[in-house]
């Protein structure tokens, strides 16, 4: 992995607590969230894979792993953007999800990691 080769891409995560899919009783607590990739480079890539890390509120990492986005490898050409949606249960009622994508530039096949800004995962009925 080339980590010299950085275009510029652009994450936003936003995340949504699903109270219809949750149940605080049996500590299942279960969040969607949309996650926006824009390319703002001159570049073409694919992203490749992707590394989140789900923690919850006692501190606990759970380290999910694989191949794209919900089934995709999808291209994204300079100025364009991908957007996804998928989901994470949690244990506690609070935590956070961060991570990493790794992608590609199609000129020059050199892989290169983007962070994935870090995003709270909050049960609503906590908010203030």
């Amino acid at each position: 992995m080339n980590k010299s080769i950085i275009p510029n891409i652009k994450i936003s995560p936003k995340a949504h607590y699903e109270h219809q899919h949750s149940n605080a009783h049996l500590n299942k607590f279960v969040h969607s969230y949309h996650i926006v990739i824009e390319n703002q480079s001159n570049e073409i890539v694919q992203l490749l894979s992707r590394h989140w890390y789900i923690v919850n509120a006692l501190g606990e990492v759970r380290e999910v792993q694989g191949l794209g986005v919900i089934g995709k490898q999808p291209v994204i050409g300079p100025g364009e953007r991908y957007e996804y949606d998928s989901w994470s249960p949690l244990d506690t009622p609070l935590g956070k999800m961060y991570g990493t994508f790794t992608m590609l530039s199609l000129s020059d096949e050199q892989t290169f990691e983007v962070a994935i800004p870090e995003f709270a995962l909050n049960a609503d009925h906590l908010s203030n």
